[in-house]
């Protein structure tokens, strides 16, 4: 008998990346090479491939200014633009890009640290994919950490223990990731507690970045804003809808505070929804 689907509902399908088929185990299951996957709930600064080397990057932060400055993003709240505009300083560019460097080599040093036997070899890590799996650049989402065996000879550390720490949690810690969770993918209440008391002392006692760039070093999402709001031969209102796309949430007091305040949040209290997201999120968190 033929039969044809016709499930009404949007598919969170995206398009296909290229991968190296390293090997199949049957004739459904299938192992592939070369998988990006990216750490969820932090962000680091963006390197030079984003936007540019500083000499063409700055200049793009400088029209951002600018177009803050004369009136051109008058619809954004006056708040936002003097947060923005504060951080856009005369090597602005190049802090942030020198910060993205080094956050690569903290992040190298702590996976050669974390992952290295005493014989040499290098530790299994934990995958644990998390809400949408699959980002649109192909990247799966997940928590990631070392894999042990729990054996006689490898034993699981015990709860507490900051060797089970992610990835994720240690390069918030270190303060070389900004806190950066977005719904759904979420860490459980009791890691996400733990996520936020580091992200915060990190952020207060000024450690990572902050320590050697400052406070006023444009977080890696706000540069993204920044460069998007420099875009030319775009509208105001388009520019801005490139450069806004979540609302932030004040994980304080659970209170929705949009996409132009969040500047009024400490970097270690934003929680950020996509807009399409957002009446789901407000069912699931209470909000």
């Amino acid at each position: 008998m033929s039969i044809e689907i016709n499930f009404h509902y949007k598919r969170n399908t995206i398009s296909p990346k290229a991968r190296k088929l390293f090997t199949s185990t049957d004739a459904d299951t299938i192992v592939i090479a070369e998988q990006p996957l990216r750490l969820v709930s932090c962000d680091t600064p963006e390197k030079a491939t984003y936007a540019g080397k500083p000499e063409e990057s700055q200049p793009k932060l400088d029209r951002c200014k600018e177009r803050l400055n004369n009136g051109f993003y008058d619809e954004l709240p006056t708040g936002l633009r003097n947060y923005l505009r504060n951080k856009i300083i005369n090597d602005a560019a190049k802090k942030h890009i020198d910060a993205a460097m080094d956050a690569i080599e903290a992040f190298e040093k702590m996976l050669s640290e974390r992952l290295t036997l005493p014989d040499g070899s290098q530790r299994k890590i934990a995958v644990m994919p998390t809400g949408d799996l699959i980002d649109v650049y192909g990247r799966m989402l997940a928590y990631v950490s070392p894999w042990y065996k729990n054996t006689r000879e490898d034993p699981l550390p015990p709860i507490g223990d900051p060797r089970r720490n992610t990835l994720n949690l240690d390069m918030i810690s270190n303060g070389w990731a900004a806190f950066f969770p977005i719904y759904p993918s979420l860490p459980n209440n009791k890691d996400l507690n733990i996520t936020i008391k580091a992200a915060n002392e990190a952020w207060t006692q000024g450690k990572g970045a902050w320590e050697k760039y400052g406070k006023n070093l444009l977080l890696g999402y706000e540069y993204r804003m920044c460069i998007k709001l420099s875009e030319e031969n775009k509208s105001a209102s388009e520019c801005i809808k490139d450069a806004f796309e979540r609302i932030c949430v004040d994980l304080r007091n659970l209170s929705v505070v949009g996409k132009f305040d969040f500047f009024n949040v400490p970097p270690s209290h934003r929680l950020w929804i996509w807009e399409e997201d957002l009446e789901q999120a407000k069912k699931d968190l209470d909000l």
